[in-house]
């Protein structure tokens, strides 16, 4: 698999991207090893990560994902040199005690400490891409539509002194490269006109959802990245599911969803922007689409994600070697013109459901 520039970095990473947010949870350490022994040999270098992982988090599995790859990255000597690791700091609590005591800010030191602990669960001397997992103020985000200047909280972290716990983590060596995650168009400014002003690091990329059934990035954060050379990591590519079309029969509602999965057990992930029945609704009309054109769903919402000129990686989350290999076959496939047409139309009706 060929690989791409990130950004405006030195790294060399390829189109798709192994998302680990399922080891630890969905996923025991083993089958986690062969999954990415598997990737791997089909010529994928990148993998993301985060320090809040396995999802849905909780304080039993909190960090259990890095510690997982960690001892992969022991186990196979030379493994280092071929991959991109790129993890995240978690952002203000959110109103998750395990999280640094469950804080509403993220601090400098608290930066340079988090990366200090992934590094040490990762086994590794450095973190290709270092990125913040949320902003350190109030965004409309996982699910709220508008900003609300009322929920600005008082006394938080300012960009510039984030961006300079990141130049002191650059400077050291720990991090090569960093970048943000569930952001807007205003955050990805000002971390790079701030960098440029004070000779800090510079952000290669934002990590965002980006699926058919949510396109918001498409809403003005679209020219911010391409403008900025800013690259784009899509994550959620199968609207955690819903765009496979495993939920088709049952209703994702119903209590005979399939077992196992996330929206069947999870009950967090129910409650934010995919489990909502406009979600479900518009996800039958894409997944419907796809069989139109023979092609199956899970081809179809990769394919239009794996070939968008929006995206620089896309993220990609398994829970079996079987599914990765269905979703790495999916980049042989291009959309057709009339079916890109199609998806604009549906598009048209019923916007973004799963904003």
């Amino acid at each position: 698999m060929k690989t791409l520039q990130l950004g405006q970095s030195d790294l060399q990473v390829t189109p798709i991207c192994l998302g680990t947010m399922t080891f630890g949870e969905q996923v025991t350490e083993p089958l986690a090893h062969t999954i990415l022994d598997h990737s791997l040999a089909r010529g994928v270098n990148f993998l993301d990560t985060a320090e809040m992982y396995s999802v849905p988090t909780k304080a039993e599995t909190f960090t259990l994902t890095e510690k997982i790859l960690g001892n992969w990255i022991e186990q196979r000597p030379g493994v280092r040199e071929k991959i991109v690791i790129a993890t995240k700091v978690a952002g203000p609590s959110r109103g998750m005690a395990w999280i640094r005591e469950g804080k509403p800010n993220l601090t400098a030191a608290d930066i340079e400490q988090a990366c200090h602990d992934s590094l040490k669960r990762l086994k590794t001397d450095y973190i290709d891409l270092y990125q913040i997992h949320w902003p350190v103020r109030h965004v409309p985000a996982f699910g709220t539509m508008y900003f609300d200047p009322a929920k600005d909280g008082e006394n938080l972290t300012p960009i510039l002194e984030q961006l300079e716990a990141m130049g002191r983590l650059v400077k050291a060596g720990k991090v090569r490269h960093i970048g943000l995650s569930n952001e807007t168009p205003y955050g990805v400014h000002e971390f790079i006109q701030l960098s440029e002003k004070h000779g800090l690091p510079r952000v290669a990329s934002v990590q965002n959802t980006y699926c058919l059934l949510n396109r918001t990035v498409e809403n003005a954060l679209d020219e911010t990245l391409y403008r900025l050379g800013v690259g784009l990591l899509a994550y959620s590519p199968l609207g955690v599911g819903l765009l496979t079309g495993k939920y088709d029969k049952s209703g994702i509602l119903g209590p005979d969803a399939p077992p196992g999965t996330r929206l069947s057990g999870y009950e967090s992930v129910r409650k934010q922007r995919w489990g909502r029945q406009i979600a479900f609704d518009a996800a039958l009309r894409y997944n419907n689409l796809a069989r139109d054109h023979g092609l199956t769903p899970t081809q179809m919402a990769l394919a239009f994600c794996y070939h968008n000129w929006h995206v620089a990686s896309t993220i990609i989350g398994v829970t079996s070697v079987a599914h990765l290999d269905e979703d790495l076959d999916a980049f042989n496939i291009t959309l057709s013109p009339e079916v890109l047409a199609a998806i604009d139309e549906i598009r048209f009706d019923i916007r973004d459901p799963a904003y």
